[in-house]
This record gives structure tokens, sequence and C-alpha cells, in this order.
């Protein structure tokens, strides 16, 4: 057999085998994408007797966006019907009601009309209701962070009000609360003015009842998600949408799938693509382990033929389909296991190579990879825009990786997501330091001038910020603008749909704090959280705009104004113990930006 025809067939056993694997999911374990039942909460709630107090059975206000609400508690507000909200023309902005009844109500749903003001119409596609869902959670180790093994029954876990529904029609029991998220994404050529919209909820048992919100459209735009300046970074898992939604991987289902999910991430301003380019880079960490999107052929002669066909597929994908094309990370030469697949025609097997940074396996089987990957990048045209990824490995082990990196091709880029070490910092395009930490002021400034990218990342490892189920959601918020108030290019995360067997229902895993491995919800579902993220990235936004025409313009007083409140979003300023500042901070600078 000749080296095309084994690749194709190689090729077409790995999809058969990859198609098997998906299918494998038992009856037991599928949960719905439409309706479905929410997990009990057990915690103690206000009695049938408080509910029956009612003045009236079925109320309905405004709320606060940072408050998660109980579902079987009275929520403590103020009656409010009406909300106001301010936007750039091309912002998202939100808003959150409550519906409380002490009575069963069926087919609940929410009608919105057009924002007017005069003879100007927003039309109402761009308010966007949803029914907010409760969704099992736990809470931070006694050490402040959200790292290590858990058994459920260890932990004191609850439900929280966090995913966005889909469902149009809900039921709302007796004796609950039931939030409702309204998010409105301004359009860039919207007219300046006041607007005013009506949100009402209907069903049956109740009387329909209205809200009014009001927006004041500032003349001010914020450019497309995909031209914002922070670098969003959040880690995609396809293999995990694959076996949630049950089709074959890399099938036509399996990208449809994947198309409103990863939609939804670009709309977030997302920078880069996340590749795996050997099996299991994590070594199986997540619900569901990346496998290579390279396969690696050995002959009988000892040469090697590698297939792209999956990885240029994804990249195609994410690129024309999804619209995220200015970064390819590729993952990763240096796993936590180190064992690199490949397939071996003289024993017609699935072989290892069991190697570490430095050994001659390592150099050979890697080197042959990189020269052959250069090749078909450059054939491709994404050369310049692919990077050698590697996360939170030691300096030793990396500095032998980068001289096989560039002993293949010396204009590889090279990313690294970890503690920083000014040995290889130069060797770095892109490099992601943790939370807390800094760059030497002299670096970063170098670093920029030479077109280099400079992030920071958080984990399972900070309590504060963080965007765990539990985590107060403006949060989110606050840890997208430490991208600027801590003077980096932005932020990354190792997870945006890493799911859980249950994810709907139940956020809480195995290794780490409720929440880690996601931050949006198979539907594809949105999440207060990822909401609130986008708050902050939009933010940041704003101060970059501000900034530069503050500059230009020389308003010497605003500039200082502002750059002295950002520098405010640190953990000097905000540590752990001060995390309810997170709120006030966020809602406080939104108000000097518009």
């Amino acid at each position: 057999m000749n080296k095309n025809r084994l690749t194709v067939a190689l090729c077409a056993l790995a999809m058969t085998a990859l198609t098997a694997s998906a299918q494998k999911t038992k009856k037991a374990d599928l949960f719905p994408l439409g309706n479905y039942e929410e997990l009990t909460d057990t915690k103690p709630h206000d009695s049938d007797a408080a509910w029956a107090k009612l003045v009236q059975p079925t109320q309905l206000s405004w709320a606060s966006i940072d408050t998660r609400y109980r579902r079987l508690d009275i929520p403590k507000v103020k009656q409010q019907n009406m909300v106001s909200l301010k936007a750039w023309r091309g912002e998202r902005v939100n808003a959150q009601a409550l519906l409380w009844t002490n009575v069963d109500l069926d087919d609940v749903q929410i009608t919105v009309s057009d924002l007017r003001s005069g003879n100007s119409v927003i039309p109402s596609s761009v308010l966007r209701t949803n029914f907010v869902r409760y969704v099992m959670t736990d809470e931070l180790n006694k050490d402040g962070s959200g790292c290590g093994y858990r058994n459920p029954a260890d932990w004191d876990s609850s439900v929280v009000a966090d995913v966005l529904d889909i469902n149009k029609t809900l039921p709302v029991r007796r004796n609950t609360t039931q939030p409702i998220w309204a998010n409105v994404w301004v359009p860039q050529d919207a007219k300046p003015g006041n607007y005013t919209a009506q949100i009402t909820v209907s069903g049956k048992n109740m009387k329909p009842m209205s809200l009014q919100l009001k927006l004041q459209v500032i003349n001010r735009t914020l450019p497309a998600p995909q031209q914002w300046t922070t670098n969003l970074d959040l880690w995609q898992n396809p293999y995990s949408v694959a076996r949630y939604y049950k089709v074959p991987l890399w099938s036509k289902a399996h990208f449809d799938a994947m198309r409103p999910i990863m939609k939804m991430l670009a709309d977030a301003g997302q920078y880069s693509i996340t590749t795996s380019i050997m099996h299991k880079p994590w070594n199986g960490q997540t619900e569901d382990h990346y496998d290579s999107m390279v396969t690696r052929i050995k002959h009988i002669d000892g040469s090697w033929t590698f297939d792209y066909a999956v990885f240029d597929r994804y990249v195609e994908f994410m690129m024309n389909d999804v619209g995220i094309n200015r970064l390819i990370a590729c993952y990763t030469m240096i796993p936590w296991d180190l064992r690199f697949d490949y397939y071996d025609e003289a024993t017609n097997r699935m072989k290892f190579v069991k190697a570490k940074p430095g050994d001659n396996a390592y150099t050979e089987y890697w080197g042959t990879f990189l020269r052959d990957f250069a090749r078909h990048l450059r054939q491709k045209g994404w050369f310049d825009k692919t990077c050698i990824a590697m996360d939170e490995r030691p300096m030793k082990d990396m500095q032998a990786a980068i001289k096989v990196i560039k002993d293949a091709d010396k204009d590889y880029k090279i990313s690294l997501a970890g503690i920083y070490h000014d040995e290889i910092e130069r060797d770095l395009y892109y490099y992601c330091i943790a939370y807390g930490n800094d760059f030497p002021s002299e670096v970063l400034a170098r670093r920029r001038a030479e077109g280099k990218i400079s992030t920071y990342y958080t984990c399972c490892t900070e309590g504060f910020p963080n965007t765990f189920t539990f985590s107060p959601p403006a949060e989110a918020a606050w840890m997208a603008v430490h991208a600027l108030g801590g003077n980096y290019d932005g932020y990354l995360r190792w997870s945006y749909n890493s799911w859980t067997r249950d994810p709907l229902r139940d956020s809480r895993f195995r290794s780490w704090a409720a929440g880690d491995t996601y931050c949006v919800y198979p539907g594809p579902r949105s999440s207060i959280r990822f909401e609130r993220l986008i708050q902050g990235l939009q933010i940041c936004e704003k101060i970059v705009q501000l900034r530069k025409e503050y500059t230009r313009t020389g308003q010497k007083a605003k500039l200082q104004k502002l750059n002295k409140m950002v520098k405010k979003f640190t953990p000097q300023v905000v540590p752990a113990s001060k995390r309810a500042l997170a709120a006030p901070m966020v809602e406080e600078i939104e108000q000097l930006l518009n």
C-alpha cells in the first residue's frame, strides 16, 4: 500500500473509532437540550407560611444583576417597575428581573416590544430575554482556593442561578422565585437617544405583568467584538460537544452543534483557536479528553507521514464559519504524561514514544513533525498566526522544547501560560502569567514594542476573582478589567466548554470547584457569569478608546482620572478579603465611562 492510500485508510480507521467512541454513551448518561428538570434544592428556605403572606400571589420586579437570587426564598427587593440602562452603540447591557409566586404558573412566557425614541426604533430582536435556571454548585476549600480532588459528600452543595435558558416557556412552581435575564445588544448604527421598551410576562393562572426598560444610547461606538483590543483566550473543547450532543466526532452534525457554541465565543471577542496536536495533552483531566488533531504515521523504512485533515477542517471551521482567526494555539509539546502517540506501519498498531525534553527520542519525534508542520502551515497561509503552545511546565523542559522548535524552524511562534522566567521570556511570542504576578515594566514595554502578547490567567487556585458557579457575578467583569488594571494585554482561562457529565443540572466536578471547567452550557445557553465577563471586556475596550481620545485631544485631567480608577483593579487594592468591592467598582467605572 502506498503512503497516500495508507494515510486515507488510517484516517478512515481513526474516524470509525472516534465515531464508535462518541456513540458508546449509555442512555442513562444522556441529558436533554430542551426542557429539563433542575436538581432539588435541599437547603433551608422560607416556609410555606411565609410565602402565603404575600400581598399579591404573583409579583414581578426589576432586581440587581450582582445577586444570584435563591429559588425557594422570597426575594428581598424593593419593587421596581422601571430600570434605566446606558450603552454605547455596539454594546451589550444587562438587567435582571424577578418573578415570584405562591401559586403554580404554567406556560410562563416573556414578550418584548421594540425600543422607541420618538421616530427612532431599535427592533425588539436585539432585546434578548432568558429564564435563569438553577444548577448545583459547591464551595471553596478551607484554604480559600478551588483546587483538589472532590467527593461531593464532603462539600456543602446548593443550587444557584446561572444558566440562561433557551426555552421560551416555562412552568413556575408555587413558592419559588424565577429570575429573568434581559440583554440588549445595541446596533452599531443606532441613533443616540433615550429609548423605552416594555417587557411583559404572562402565563396560565396569572394576569400579564409588565416592566419598563429605559435605555440611553450614547453617541460613542464600540467596535465589533473581533476588533476588541483585549486578548481573550478561553480554551475550547470540541470533544465535549461530540459527547454531549451524541454525534460522531468531526461529522457534519458535530460541526453543526459546535457552530452556535463557538459563535457565542467569537461574539465575546475570543482571540485564538485551541487545537491539540497530540493525544491527551492534559492527561485526560476533563470529562472528555482532548485527542490529537494530527495523525502521525511511521513507515517501515523509518520515514514519517503526517495527516492534517482534522486539524485543517477544525481551523477552517473556526476561521471561516465562526470568525475566530487571529491566532492558532497548538497544544502541547510538554504534556503531563510524557508519552507521544503514532501509528507504526511495521507492527500495524498504535504506539507511544516515552521521552522527556532533551532526550534524543523526543528531539527526533518532535523535530520531524515540526519541520513538516511548518511546511504545511505555510502552504495554508497560517504559519505567522500559529503558536506552539505549552502551559505550566518547568523552565528546563521549556528550554529543551524551545531548542527543538527553533531548530525545526527559527520563525516559529511559541507561547507559554505559567510562571515568569526571565531566561526564556525573549523566546515567547505569547506569554501568560498567573494572576497576582507582574511582568517587569521594562520587559513589558519591550514586548509591546516587539508586537508580542503578554497576558494573565486564573484557574482553580484563585478563590477571588473567579467564575465558579458560586462566584459573585460581578467578579467576572472585575476579572476582565484587571487585564488593564494589571497592565496586561488580555486574559486566559483554560476552560470554555469542558462540560461535566450533567452540565445543565450539576456543575460540580471531581477535581475542582464547581463551574471551573466551563462557563457556557449546552443548547447553547449562556450564563450570568459569561455575560458579566463580556461586560468586563467591553469596559476594557471603552477604556482603550477613551485613552486614545483623551491623549489625542489633550484632556489630561480626564485621562488621569480614568487611569487612576483602572489601577484600582488589582489584588493589592482588592484582595480576596475585600471581594465585596468588586460589584461597586464595576458599577463606578461604568458610570465614568458612560
